[in-house]
């Protein structure tokens, strides 16, 4: 996917970084969370019919769904939620994940998380909706190294 304002030749560890640096321009969380919304506002719909349940991320209290396209050495992620907040962290994880290979998604810590102080201010329902679309995320790319691995 790409994703508006942000270059698609910086690595995920650059693209964290700079997600760390834009929230560090806001002085308190209602301006991040409007700055998420504004975010979660962009993404691009998925057709109705890859809103199934194989592609629903099961964990987050919204409805989320998350679906990879491609092989380990890129991996295109499309999702949306019904919640604006939820779209915006959604909006986060693909700037820092989609596009990426297998091995760099899974080797890039979700850092820029606790770094923007997004773990604490996330209610407990949205921080275990945001792990499981991390979790899942990853599961996507260890999925796709095991099947590029000789057998």
């Amino acid at each position: 996917m790409s994703v508006p304002g942000m270059p698609q030749d910086v690595g995920a560890a650059a693209a964290a970084q700079a997600i760390v640096e834009e929230f560090a321009l806001f002085g308190d969380w209602s301006g991040r969370y409007q700055y998420l919304i504004d975010l979660g506002r962009k993404l691009p719909d998925l057709p109705a019919a890859q809103k199934t349940d194989a592609h629903r991320v099961h964990g987050c209290q919204s409805m989320v769904w998350l679906v990879a396209e491609g092989d380990a050495r890129r991996i295109d992620l499309h999702a949306v939620s019904d919640s604006a907040i939820v779209s915006g962290l959604i909006a986060l994880l693909l700037r820092v994940y989609s596009g990426r290979s297998a091995r760099e998604i899974l080797d890039t810590r979700p850092d820029f998380i606790r770094d923007i102080g997004l773990a604490k201010a996330l209610s407990p329902t949205r921080a275990n909706g945001l792990a499981a679309m991390l979790s899942r995320i990853r599961e996507e790319a260890a999925a796709r190294l095991q099947e590029a691995r000789p057998h």
